[in-house]
C-alpha cells in the first residue's frame, strides 16, 4: 500500500567492500521433489488480525523487449505496463509495506531500450510498479552497472518521480550512507540491498559507493547503521545464488546463517536465480533464498523461469521485540499468452493444468528445507 515514507540520515558510513564470487548461468535445473498436488486457493489477500504490519516482497523485475512490446500494445502505441502487473495488484496494494526488486537499469524516455546482456528499460516501468502498490525497490543486482553511471542515475530518478523509495545503488556518497528507513504503520523499518557482483563490470574509480557488493560483514554493518538511525526491523535484500538452480548454494546458506545470527537483521529476501528457491527459518528468523522471476520474458522460456513466489510476512511485537508470527508464500505465474500477464495463482482456477503444475512445483521447492514444519503456509491451504 502506498504511504508516506521516511528516510533517516546516519553519520555512520556504509562500507562498500569488494565483490564476492559471482554465479554464472547454469543450464542445469535442480528441482526438489514436489509435494502432493492440492487445489488452488482463492484467498490471496487475507491479512492477519494480530496487531503489527505485513511485508510483501517479490522477485526479479527483468524487463525484456517482449514485455515492452506487450506494454506498447496494451497502451495503444504508448508504453503502459500496468495491465501486465494487474493480476498481482490486489496482493501488493493490500500490504503495509511492499518491496520490489528492480533488476534492470532505466533508460531515457527516448531509449535506447535493450534486453540481455545489458539491460536498459523504459521509465514507464517505474510508473507501473507504483500503480501496483510498491513502496520501495532494491536496486543492487548484477545488472546495476549495465549502462554505467548514467543508468544508475536514471533508475533512481525514475523511482523518485514515481514516488518509490530505493536502496542498493546511489548517486552520491551521502546518499549511499543514508539508511533507508520507512514508516510502516508507526514502525520504522530499514532495508539494505546487496549484490554478488556486476557481470565483470567494475564500480567507477573513486565511487565505490555507487552500488553495494555482497559481503556478510558489510551487510551487518549497514544493518547496524539502520538500527542506530532508528530502525526497529531491518530487511536484507540479497542478489545471490546460481541462475536457474533451485537449490541455494553453500555460500547462500553460509551467509544466511551468519546474517540471521546477528540481532540487527530480521529477514532476508533473495533474488537472482530466476527460479524459485526454498524458504527456511534460521535462528527464529526467515530467509526466502530466491523468489524467482516476478516479471520477465526470456528468449528461451523454461517453464520454471516463468514461475515465482510472493513472500508475505506479518510482524508482531512481543517481549523480545519484533518477530514474524505469520509467514506465507503465494505462487505466481507469468502467462506468456498472448497477452503476457502476471498471475497470482492463489486467485487461479483449479481446472487450469499449467497453473496447477506451477503451484505443485513451487510448493515442492519452497517447502524443501522443512519450511512447512517451521510455519510457512500458502493462503487458503
Amino acid at each position: 500500500m502506498r504511504r508516506s515514507l521516511l528516510a533517516t540520515c546516519c553519520a555512520t558510513a556504509l562500507l562498500a567492500a569488494g565483490c564476492s564470487a559471482g554465479s554464472a548461468a547454469d543450464p542445469k535445473i535442480s528441482v526438489p521433489a514436489a509435494a502432493p498436488a492440492e487445489g488452488l486457493a482463492t484467498t490471496g489477500t487475507a491479512k492477519p488480525e494480530t496487531p503489527g504490519f505485513t511485508v510483501v516482497a517479490t522477485g526479479d523485475v527483468l524487463i525484456h523487449p517482449a514485455l515492452t512490446d506487450q506494454a506498447t500494445q496494451d497502451g495503444g502505441g504508448k508504453r503502459d505496463y500496468r495491465q501486465i502487473f494487474a493480476g498481482v495488484k490486489p496482493v501488493i496494494s493490500a500490504a503495509d509495506l511492499a518491496i520490489c526488486h528492480l533488476e534492470t537499469p532505466i533508460a531515457a524516455p527516448e531509449g535506447p531500450f535493450k534486453g540481455y546482456p545489458e539491460f536498459s528499460a523504459p521509465p514507464e516501468v517505474a510508473d507501473a510498479l507504483a500503480d501496483a502498490g510498491y513502496d520501495d525497490c532494491s536496486t543492487a543486482s548484477n545488472h546495476t552497472l549495465d549502462v554505467g553511471e548514467a543508468g544508475v542515475t536514471r533508475t533512481l530518478a525514475a523511482l523518485d518521480k514515481a514516488g518509490i523509495k530505493h536502496t542498493g545503488s546511489a548517486r552520491s556518497a551521502d546518499e549511499a550512507k543514508t539508511p533507508l528507513i520507512l514508516d510502516v504503520k508507526g514502525t520504522k523499518v530499514g532495508q539494505v540491498s546487496y549484490t554478488f557482483g556486476f557481470n565483470g563490470k567494475q564500480l567507477p574509480a573513486g565511487k565505490p559507493w555507487m552500488s553495494n557488493t555482497l559481503k556478510a560483514d558489510d551487510v551487518i554493518t549497514a544493518a547496524k547503521a539502520a538500527k542506530a538511525a532508528g530502525a526497529e526491523v531491518v530487511i536484507a535484500s540479497l542478489h545471490w545464488g546460481t541462475e536457474f538452480v533451485h537449490d541455494p548454494t553453500q555460500s547462500q546458506r553460509r551467509d544466511a546463517q551468519k546474517l540471521l545470527s546477528d540481532p540487527n537483521i530480521d529477514l532476508i529476501i533473495g533474488h537472482h536465480a530466476h527460479v524459485v528457491q526454498p524458504f527456511e527459518k534460521i535462528n527464529g528468523k526467515w530467509v526466502a533464498y530466491g523468489l524467482g522471476n516476478h516479471i520477465a520474458k526470456h528468449s528461451d522460456p523454461r517453464g520454471v523461469s516463468e514461475e515465482g513466489a510472493i513472500a508475505r510476512f506479518h510482524f508482531t511485537r512481543g517481549g523480545t521485540g519484533w518477530t514474524v508470527d505469520k509467514a506465507e508464500y503465494l505462487p505466481t505465474l507469468i502467462s506468456l499468452g498472448p497477452p503476457i500477464r502476471l498471475l497470482d495463482l492463489t486467485q487461479g482456477s483449479a481446472g487450469d493444468s499449467r497453473q496447477t503444475e506451477a503451484v505443485k512445483r513451487t510448493e515442492g521447492i519452497v517447502l524443501s528445507r522443512d519450511a512447512r514444519n517451521q510455519g510457512l503456509t500458502r493462503p487458503g491451504n
